[in-house]
C-alpha cells in the first residue's frame, strides 16, 4: 500500500505539471468539449462509453476501470484550429473579414492510471484538458466602436478525476469519480462593450483569472456474452468559483460552471479481429447562464454580469460518434471514426460568438497502435474537422448599426500516446 500511495503521489505531481505546461486547446469538436480523452479513443472519434481501450477510458466512463489492466497511459496532442468571422451591413463601420488565429498551434496532454485492487475493485486517476475557447483577432472587430489592441478570449479547463469502480456481478460494473476542475479565463480588446455591464471595471483587460470547481461522475458498464458491451455515464454540473476579475462580464457576477453531460454507448465484437462502437452524448450548455443565456437579455434591461444576465446564447447539443477497431495482428491495431455534433450557436447569437466560434459539427479521425514490447505500446492518431460556417440572422441589433455577423471554424489535430502495462 505504501508503494501504491507513492505511485499515486508521483502520478499526481506528473499530471499537475502536464496540465501546467499544456497550452490547452483553443476550441474543441463537441462545442468547447474535446471529442475524446486518450490517444486510442481519439482514433475512433472519442467512442469510449462502452469500448475502453486504455486507462484514459475512465475519464469517459468510470466503470471502465474494472475492464482494464494495471496500466498507465500518457498522451500529447498538437491542435490547430482556424477561426474566422465576417461582418457585413453594419452602418457604424464594423464591416470586414476577421482572422482569429493570432494564437496557434496549441499543445494539450492527458495522463491516466488504473490499478485493480482485487478481482472486483479497481481504482484510477485521470488528468486531462477538457476543452476551452480561444480567439486572438489582431485586427479588432470592435475597432470602429473604439476598441484598442487585439481582441479575444482565452478559456482553459482541465479535470483531475480520481475513480473507484466495482464489479458487482459477473460482467456488470459501476463506477464513480470525483471531478475536480481547474480553469482560467482572460478577455482583452472588448472595451466598448463594458458600457453595457453592471461592473465596467471588471469586464475585460483584467489579465488571467483562475477558478476551481468540483462535481461527480457515475458510470455503468455491462458485458453480455463475449461480444456485446453496453455503457452509460452521467456527469453533474461542475460548480466553480466565480471569475472575480470578470464579474462584470459573465452572468451572476462572474459565475462560470461546467455544464452537466450524459451519454450511452455500445460496442460489439463483430469478428475476432474487428470491434465497432457507437456513443450518444448530450451536453447541457444552456444550463450554465454564462454560456447559455441569450445576448438579447441586454435588450430586456439586464446588463452583463447581472443576475441571470446575458451570455453567449449556446443551446444544448447532441453528439453521435461511431468507430471501428481492427486488430491486424498481435502487434498492430488500426482505428477509424466519425463524429457529428450539433452546432450550439444559433444564427441570432453570432455577434458575441465571434469571440467563441465553437461551431464545428463533423469530425473524422484515424489512428494506429504498435506494440513496442510485451508491456508497452505506441499510439498515433489524427483528426480533421471540416470548416463549418454559421451565417448570422438578426445577429446585430439596429441600435448598434444592424447588419449580420458570420462565424466559422475548422480544426486539425495530431497526437501520440504511450501505454505501459505493469
Amino acid at each position: 500500500m505504501r508503494n501504491f500511495s507513492s505511485l499515486i503521489r508521483g502520478l499526481t505531481r506528473t499530471a499537475t505539471a502536464l496540465l501546467a505546461l499544456s497550452a490547452w486547446p483553443a476550441q474543441a469538436t463537441d462545442g468547447y468539449f474535446l471529442h475524446g480523452v486518450g490517444a486510442k479513443a481519439k482514433g475512433v472519434a472519442g467512442v469510449a462509453i462502452a469500448m475502453p481501450q486504455d486507462a484514459a477510458a475512465i475519464a469517459t466512463n468510470p466503470a471502465s476501470a474494472t475492464r482494464l489492466d494495471h496500466r498507465i497511459d500518457i498522451g500529447v496532442d498538437l491542435f490547430i484550429p482556424d477561426r474566422s468571422a465576417r461582418i457585413a451591413g453594419n452602418v457604424f463601420g464594423l464591416d470586414g473579414a476577421y482572422d482569429g488565429n493570432g494564437a496557434n498551434p496549441f499543445v494539450l496532454g492527458d495522463i491516466a492510471y488504473v490499478r485493480p485492487l482485487s478481482d472486483a475493485v479497481s481504482v484510477g486517476l485521470a488528468v486531462y484538458a477538457n476543452g476551452g475557447m480561444n480567439t486572438v483577432y489582431e485586427s479588432n472587430p470592435l475597432a470602429a466602436f473604439g476598441a484598442t489592441g487585439k481582441a479575444g478570449v482565452d478559456l482553459k479547463q482541465g479535470f483531475v478525476v480520481p475513480t473507484l469502480a466495482y464489479e458487482f456481478a459477473a460482467g456488470q460494473s459501476l463506477g464513480v469519480s470525483a471531478v475536480g476542475l481547474v480553469q482560467s479565463f482572460r478577455a482583452h480588446g472588448i472595451q466598448p462593450l463594458a458600457t453595457l455591464s453592471q461592473d465596467p471595471a471588471s469586464f475585460g483587460d483584467r489579465g488571467t483569472d483562475w477558478s476551481l470547481g468540483a462535481g461527480v461522475k457515475v458510470g455503468y458498464l455491462g458485458t453480455f456474452g463475449d461480444r456485446l458491451s453496453l455503457g452509460a455515464f452521467y456527469q453533474s454540473k461542475i460548480k466553480a468559483q466565480k471569475f472575480d476579475k470578470y464579474a462584470g462580464l459573465f452572468a451572476d457576477g462572474g459565475s462560470f460552471d461546467v455544464p452537466a453531460n450524459w451519454g450511452v454507448g455500445m460496442s460489439a465484437r463483430v469478428a475476432d479481429t474487428l470491434t465497432i462502437g457507437a456513443d450518444f452524448k448530450r451536453i447541457e450548455y444552456a444550463g450554465v447562464n454564462a454560456v447559455g443565456n441569450p445576448f438579447a437579455r441586454l435588450g430586456a434591461g439586464v446588463p452583463f454580469g447581472g443576475t441571470d444576465g446575458p451570455g453567449f446564447g449556446w443551446r444544448d447539443i447532441s453528439v453521435v460518434k461511431v468507430g471501428a477497431v481492427w486488430d491486424i495482428s498481435d502487434a498492430v491495431t488500426v482505428r477509424a471514426g466519425y463524429g457529428h455534433a450539433q452546432n450550439p450557436v444559433p444564427q441570432s447569437e453570432t455577434l458575441l460568438n465571434i469571440l467563441a466560434p465553437g461551431v464545428v459539427s463533423d469530425h473524422f479521425t484515424a489512428g494506429a497502435s504498435v506494440a513496442l514490447g510485451e508491456r508497452t505500446d505506441l499510439t498515433l492518431h489524427g483528426l480533421v474537422a471540416p470548416r463549418n460556417q454559421v451565417r448570422g440572422q438578426g445577429s446585430i441589433d439596429p441600435s448598434i448599426g444592424g447588419g449580420e455577423a458570420d462565424i466559422a471554424l475548422s480544426e486539425v489535430s495530431f497526437g501520440v500516446g504511450l501505454g505501459f502495462v505493469f
